[in-house]
C-alpha cells in the first residue's frame, strides 16, 4: 500500500489544502493528513479542532485519515509505513524552504521522498493567516474554507 503522509498546522484548513489532499489522494492507496502540534505557535484552534476541521472536510474521500503529532515528520513516517511527504506549493517563494526541509528530511530518512503539489490557481493566494485576519475584521471567509471552519470563525469574532 502506497502511503503519504501531508503535515501541516492546518490553523485552519482552507480549500488549498483541500485541493492539495484531494489530488494527493488520486496518487495514494492512502493519505494521512497530519496535523503538527508546534510548541513554537499559539493556534487559533485546538489541535481537536484542527483535526475535526480537516475530516469534515475529506469526508468525501475514502482514503484520506487524519491524525496529529509533535516532534520530527520522520519519525512519524516510520510510525505509518510510509515514506512520502506532500507538500503544497503556492508560489515559487515557498519552494526554498520547501527545498530546504525536504532535503533535511532525506538527510535525516534516506528512503524518503517529497512531492510536491502546486495548488490550483484559484486557491494559489489562499493561506491560513490570511483567512484568519480576514475573520478577525469581520470580512466574509466562507468562500475560502470549509463550513465547520467559517462557522468557527465567525465564532471568534
Amino acid at each position: 500500500m502506497r502511503t503519504a503522509v501531508y503535515p501541516g498546522t492546518f490553523d485552519p484548513v482552507t480549500y488549498g489544502h483541500i485541493d492539495v489532499i484531494e489530488r494527493a489522494a488520486k496518487m495514494f492507496d492512502r493519505v494521512i493528513v497530519a496535523v503538527l502540534i508546534n510548541l513554537k505557535k499559539t493556534p487559533m484552534f485546538s489541535i481537536e479542532e484542527r483535526v475535526e476541521f480537516i475530516k469534515d472536510g475529506v469526508k468525501h474521500l475514502p482514503n484520506v485519515e487524519v491524525d496529529y503529532f509533535n516532534g520530527l515528520i520522520v519519525n512519524y513516517l516510520e510510525s505509518q509505513n510510509a515514506w512520502v511527504i506532500i507538500r503544497g506549493l503556492r508560489f515559487i517563494s515557498d519552494l526554498e524552504t520547501e527545498l530546504q526541509m525536504a532535503s533535511m528530511n532525506k538527510n535525516l530518512m534516506p528512503q524518503c521522498d517529497t512531492i510536491f503539489i502546486p495548488t490550483s490557481i484559484e486557491y494559489s493566494y489562499l493561506s491560513s493567516s490570511i483567512v484568519k485576519e480576514i475573520a478577525r475584521h469581520g470580512g466574509d471567509v466562507g468562500h475560502f474554507v470549509p463550513d465547520t471552519v467559517h462557522q468557527a470563525l465567525v465564532k471568534q469574532e
